[in-house]
């Protein structure tokens, strides 16, 4: 597999770097409050003996974040005391607040996916990050674009199993992963080649790093790089090293860096890439 990077099961990786360089260098709630004049029966005003004796409400109930205040009335044979109306506290407008739902591509509140028919359809980064130049010279019929959450059913996952152990995932969990790369702006570029029957026979990733180094610099991670057995041979794998440097070269990165094996460096020198070192890593016994 000439075009995609084997699973490393060393410790060490040649680590190879660019600066971004051109392709062709490259292979509350209003509330009615109603005050009843209050009853005089202390000889006052005598209240005629035929005439019958009313309660009189003073403040109807009042609901303010689940708080109810209790309605005051007169009782038989006492006053209610008196509000000067031209104080009386006026009910508050109603406010209401409208926005856009949080989130971004499907994204809840809490970080989870809120997926809909449509959204499997949204792409990761914006599709304006494709170079034209490179999709331009895929094989016929060929296109690149954007991972989508509907990729998930065009054989994504089995083409990076071509690179290294993957797992099983369900829909849902594919789903809430998409979703926590995109609520991420600028930093997850995931993309995708597909053949003439819409299934995904290569793709590839470059994750950008913001640093404090170098003017609050970016750098651009070039990783997962696979392409399915059956279409060795067809430069896929150039291809998708090229639009991931487009890539970071287009977000602002100052360099892209991957790692390989031994046996990839004589592809990766093609790709406008150079030794700048090895990698180092400590594995926790996670698959």
């Amino acid at each position: 597999m000439a075009e995609s990077i084997p699973e490393q099961s060393a410790t060490e990786k040649t680590v190879f770097e660019t600066a971004p360089a051109s392709l062709k260098d490259a292979p509350s709630e209003v509330v009615a409050v109603e005050k009843a004049e209050p009853l005089h029966t202390n000889g006052v005003t005598p209240v005629p003996e035929a005439a019958p004796i009313q309660d009189a409400l003073v403040a109807a109930p009042v609901k303010d974040n689940a708080t109810q205040v209790t309605t005051e009335e007169t009782l038989n044979g006492t006053s209610a005391p008196t509000q000067d109306k031209s104080t009386a506290a006026q009910p508050a407008p109603v406010q209401t607040t409208t926005g856009e739902p949080n989130g971004t591509n499907g994204v809840s509140v809490n970080g989870t996916s809120a997926t809909t028919e449509d959204d499997t359809e949204i792409p990761l980064f914006s599709p304006t990050l494709i170079s034209p130049e490179v999709s331009a010279i895929l094989p016929e019929g060929y296109t690149m674009r954007p991972l989508r959450r509907s990729d998930y059913n065009r054989g994504f996952l089995d083409t990076l199993r071509v690179l290294t152990t993957v797992g099983s995932p369900s829909f849902s969990t594919f789903s809430d992963h998409f979703a926590l790369m995109a609520s991420i702006p600028s930093t997850y570029h995931i993309l995708v080649i597909l053949d003439s029957s819409d299934q995904i026979v290569g793709t590839g990733a470059v994750i950008v790093e913001r640093k404090f180094i170098h003017n609050m610099g970016l750098v651009g991670h070039i990783e997962d790089i696979a392409v399915a057995k059956n279409q060795q041979g067809k430069k896929l794998g150039l291809r998708i090293i090229q639009a991931l440097d487009y890539v970071a070269e287009k977000v602002g990165c100052y360099k892209c860096i991957l790692d390989c094996s031994e046996a990839n460096e004589g592809f990766y020198v093609k790709c406008g890439f150079k030794r700048a070192g090895l990698e180092m890593a400590h594995y926790y016994g996670r698959d």
